[in-house]
């Protein structure tokens, strides 16, 4: 049995780059080949197509959870590491992507249109490619990034041209049979559509959808009943048609009283989308007025009775029976008449263009600011420095002095300066927090070292973590003195 799912939460996590290679070209009677380590190769994306062919959101229903395959690491030779590849999921027309907060990230509309939900991330730098002037050999290798991880809330909105909305079981989806070849579920009691159906019309030379929404009652809007659920399926139909029970024997209940409460219902709901493809809002929607079960003869003068009041308000009013098929013909060409109407007045957006912000040029980058929960502590915040304190291997010597010049050079060391920074004071760079060494001589001449070590990171006199600990558990009597600090 099919399942129709219009709203799911997706868990996307996109690839991690691969680690770059440290190497050393080794061949005979040349010992001094030069680095040779390749990158790593990007992580892959997580891609939302849109896909004509899909119709529901089910297959995220089963499966919440996506993942793009990772990079690999760069290899010797010059090698780069194989791109991780991007995983292109299959999204019904008009799915609207929100972020975990609730904010609209994108409405995806017309065949083709993408969104890159989760980026990959990027692949560590080879020692081939670290090399300079200062650095000839470098004996380490950047890492890879991982990549993004989200958590998306998918919902689908029925991309109609027409949407019937009316009280459970007022005869929308036996109109939708009669109007179109769809086949929906049609039974005698309330709310037995428990989805849209989409029907296709053709009247003429125009051809248009028509949606039926599944019954609204009093208190849609604020989540009774189905209607929080599929009022969102009307918010991109250009024309809204009430289909009125005609026949109902509910008491309290007339043709007037339920267009008036639908209408209030209607003008309650508030769309999630900002801008909607040029659409005006639900209460501006063009309208038609379609009183059906006419096939019983109460219900054929209690139509005949309202259609004045109706028409006073300047909605087009047709009388119909979806069980003897009279009035179909003047109802659908009217519809027509309003769909082509509205496509005449409202040509198709163009694709926007993607808009490039460069950054200015006396931006820095990054922010230093003074941790108040902790004294003597400071925070650096930005997309730079956070990005090289995860690439970097904190176990090689090398690496962290090449850490340092970067961001001896990116001025992050003037500015803890200024802000009164003093040595042994924690710097907390992304997930990494380290003691501030003002002494440290960054952004010089690196003097020449084995591969993987940094002279500069051996030249401080500072008391080591170490040695403040032997000397508190001295002080305590815990230990004794060592004969070399005599």
């Amino acid at each position: 049995m099919s399942r129709f799912v219009d709203r799911v939460v997706l868990h996307v996590s996109a690839g991690s780059g691969g680690h770059g290679c440290s190497s050393v070209h080794r061949e005979k009677f040349k010992p001094l080949g030069g680095p040779d380590g390749g990158n790593g190769g990007h992580g892959g994306s997580v891609i939302l197509e849109v896909d004509l062919g899909v119709h529901t959101l089910l297959d995220f229903h089963f499966h919440p959870h996506a993942k793009a395959s990772n990079g690999k690491p760069g290899m010797g030779s010059n090698r780069e590491g194989p791109r991780g590849g991007d995983l292109v999921l299959k999204v019904p027309d008009g799915t609207v992507v929100l972020g975990e907060d609730g904010e609209v990230l994108a409405d995806l509309v017309g065949a083709g249109t993408r969104l890159v939900a989760a980026r990959g991330g990027r692949g560590g730098l080879g020692n081939a490619a670290l090399v300079s002037r200062a650095r000839k050999a470098p004996g380490f290798a950047l890492l890879g990034e991982e990549g993004e991880t989200r958590e998306l809330v998918l919902e689908m909105k029925s991309v109609a041209d027409v949407g019937l909305v009316g009280f459970p079981s007022a005869g929308k989806s036996s109109l939708v049979s009669v109007l179109s070849a769809a086949k929906p579920k049609i039974a005698d009691y309330p709310f037995t559509t428990l989805a849209p159906n989409l029907g296709v019309v053709s009247a003429g030379e125009t051809t248009f959808t028509v949606a039926d929404v599944p019954g609204l009652i009093p208190g849609a809007s604020d989540g009774r009943g189905l209607g929080l659920d599929f009022l969102r399926h009307v918010e991109r139909c250009a024309v809204l048609a009430h289909v009125v029970d005609c026949a109902t024997l509910e008491p309290g209940r007339d043709p007037v009283s339920d267009v008036d409460a639908l209408e209030a219902e209607l003008a309650a709901y508030q769309p999630a989308l900002s801008a909607d493809n040029g659409l005006v809002g639900l209460a501006d929607r063009p309208r038609i007025v379609v009183l059906n079960k006419a096939d019983v003869p109460e219900a054929a003068e209690l139509a005949e009775f309202v259609t004045e009041e109706f028409a006073s308000r300047g909605w087009p009013v047709f009388t119909v029976s979806a069980v003897s098929r009279d009035g179909l013909k003047p109802l659908t060409f009217a519809l027509a008449d309003l769909v082509e109407k509205f496509r005449l007045d409202n040509p198709p957006p163009e694709p926007s263009r993607p808009v490039i912000r460069p950054v200015a040029r006396d931006d820095s980058g990054f922010t230093v600011e003074r941790d108040h929960s902790a004294r003597g502590d400071f925070v650096v915040r930005g997309a730079r420095p956070e990005r090289w304190v995860r690439q970097t291997p904190f176990d090689n010597d090398e690496a962290v002095g090449y850490l340092a010049d970067r961001l001896a050079r990116l001025g992050v060391e003037e500015q803890l300066e200024k802000l009164g920074a003093e040595p042994g004071d924690a710097v907390t760079i992304g997930a990494v927090t380290f003691e501030w060494e003002p002494t440290l001589p960054a952004g010089v001449e690196v003097p020449l070292t084995g591969r993987g070590t940094d002279a500069r990171l051996e030249q401080t006199d500072r008391v080591s973590a170490h040695e403040r600990k032997h000397a508190h558990r001295v002080r305590r009597g815990l230990e004794g003195i060592d004969p070399e600090e005599q």
